[in-house]
């Protein structure tokens, strides 16, 4: 599901010739129990990747895509079961938006509102989608499942669900645990920060990334949280997070790791993006709307190094 190997066959002196089959498509299952992915989400995919890559890398807005999935979907613990979770009310609701841990999210969430009017959406979905291809659009993310299919509310999510960067480690697992996810899961999701810039935590170093690469998709974050190289600025929580108990185990085994850990995301970030969800009975799988993971070295290899980041 997370890598696709394509077989290049070799043209030889002999065609080869094969009967038509075509006919018979029509009598295999289709995907998603006979519901196809609305081609909208096509067209939605196409605008995204323009939107969210400058120059082979990802740009501030598929950085604050990916935020902005965390905290819409983040907002939720297993006690709501299905309700909450991924609603788009950090959207929708002006009180959540303006929470402190929200701020920066301005922009990118009125590009989701008016994308949502603009397609017909909702803007539960949206966020999702968005988020996901925000991903896979970094040189090196990986694609995760995508569905599409939820009810939007404009009823806030509780506060206190997120977390504070500058808790103390084991107050900032617990919140995590409540919402299902475990100790790999959060290492895993804390990875996300290798596309982080930060601009309301350290003021003096506005715009400091959470790695060297913010960019590109890659490990750099995990090595570089335990050792932050000059320019780097750490969250305390991440800094915390990874000498934890268990989940500083599973943070020092995705450093140099890529593969590992993009697989681990995968599976945390398809957890997430259920929440407030009772399953995907009723949903269409529109994973497939989404790009294919964009090749970090070959992108690299036409960079200017010296060109300025996003």
């Amino acid at each position: 599901m997370r890598f696709t190997f394509i077989l290049f066959l070799a043209s030889t002196a002999t065609a080869l010739s094969f009967p038509d089959v075509s006919g018979l498509t029509k009598l295999l299952p289709r995907k998603n129990g006979g519901k196809q992915c609305p081609a909208v989400w096509t067209s939605i995919s196409k605008e995204l990747t323009q939107k969210f890559l400058s120059g082979g890398q990802c740009n501030p807005d598929a950085r604050a895509a990916i935020r902005l999935v965390f905290h819409d979907c983040g907002a939720w613990n297993k006690a709501q079961g299905a309700k909450g979770g991924c609603d788009g009310s950090l959207v929708l609701n002006a009180e959540e938006g303006s929470r402190p841990e929200n701020r920066g999210l301005e922009q990118i969430s009125a590009d989701i509102k008016t994308m949502a009017t603009t397609y017909s959406v909702s803007v539960a979905d949206l966020i999702v989608f968005v988020g996901n291809h925000a991903v896979v659009t970094c040189p090196g993310g990986p694609r995760s499942k995508t569905w599409i299919g939820r009810t939007s509310s404009s009823t806030a999510a509780p506060n206190g669900l997120l977390p504070d960067v500058n808790a103390p480690a084991a107050s900032l697992s617990t919140p995590f645990t409540e919402k299902g996810f475990d100790d790999r899961d959060l290492a895993a999701l804390l990875g996300a920060h290798s596309t982080s810039n930060q601009f309301n935590f350290d003021l003096k170093n506005g715009g400091a990334p959470q790695d060297s690469t913010p960019g590109v998709w890659d490990v750099k974050c995990y090595s570089e949280t335990l050792n932050p190289p000059k320019g780097v600025v750490v969250f305390p929580s991440d800094s915390k997070l990874a000498s934890y108990a268990g989940v500083g185990k599973e943070f020092k085994g995705f450093v140099g790791n890529t593969g590992k850990w993009n697989g681990k995301f995968a599976d945390a970030m398809e957890k997430m993006v259920m929440f407030g969800s009772s399953g995907t009975s009723g949903m269409v799988d529109c994973t497939d709307a989404l790009p294919k993971s964009t090749n970090a070295k070959k992108d690299l290899k036409g960079m200017n190094p010296f060109k300025p980041r996003d």
